[in-house]
């Protein structure tokens, strides 16, 4: 059942994403393609993220922006393609709010994260491939925190029991006040669905748009 590509996902239950900078965007502030080293707890590089987009959706859409993020083996080849359409992101059209596609291998859906309406919390789904719900994931009130971590509860349907987290990882003063780069811990549940840890990375990047992105 494990898609092409994913075998390494079978064995690890945590991840971690560091967002490249990019030197034109720390000196002019102009929108680049972001780009994203997977790793994992020893710091090697498991998989490469780049995103997909052209330069007027990049800088005119902001955070907003619809993308398509591809995920790349270190053999080169493409596994995981998420895919974000344009949709509304105020909480007063809870009728349209955001959603994240994520493919595994390209063209074959695996899963999806949809974002719920609430009145003060983040809140988000995640789905498998026939739409039905498999888990929840949680932010805080304030995703804004100085000098330590933020965290995204994953939780059970039920919202009664921890089974995961998404941590954006503090990184320094300097780095956090002058770039818009992040750091994100994954952690899964070891036997979790390997294209539920899939979803589960996408949720991440789909967090990391919403939530942490300086434009």
């Amino acid at each position: 059942n494990c898609p092409p590509g994913l075998e390494y996902l079978t064995q690890i239950d945590q991840i971690l994403i560091h967002q490249q900078i990019e030197l034109l965007e720390v000196l002019t502030g102009f929108e680049t393609n972001n780009k994203y080293e997977i790793k994992n707890v020893l710091g090697q590089r498991v998989y490469f993220a780049a995103e997909d987009t052209d330069c007027c959706t990049r800088n005119c859409c902001g955070p907003s922006r619809p993308f398509t993020l591809r995920i790349i083996d270190n053999l080169g080849h493409e596994v995981i393609t998420l895919h974000r359409p344009l949709r509304c992101s105020s909480c007063c059209f809870p009728c349209c709010l955001q959603e994240l596609e994520v493919q595994a291998p390209p063209g074959t859906p695996v899963g999806y994260v949809v974002q719920n309406w609430h009145a003060c919390l983040p809140k988000f789904t995640i789905q498998d491939e026939k739409r039905m719900d498999i888990l929840k994931i949680i932010g805080p009130c304030v995703v804004c925190s100085c000098c330590e971590d933020i965290n995204f509860e994953v939780k059970s349907i039920d919202e009664t029991a921890t089974v995961g987290r998404i941590s954006k990882q503090w990184t320094g003063f300097l780095k956090e006040a002058f770039t818009d780069a992040d750091n994100f811990g994954i952690t899964f549940p070891m036997d979790l669905d390997v294209k539920m840890k899939a979803v589960m990375i996408g949720a991440c990047f789909l967090i990391v748009s919403l939530s942490f992105a300086n434009t």
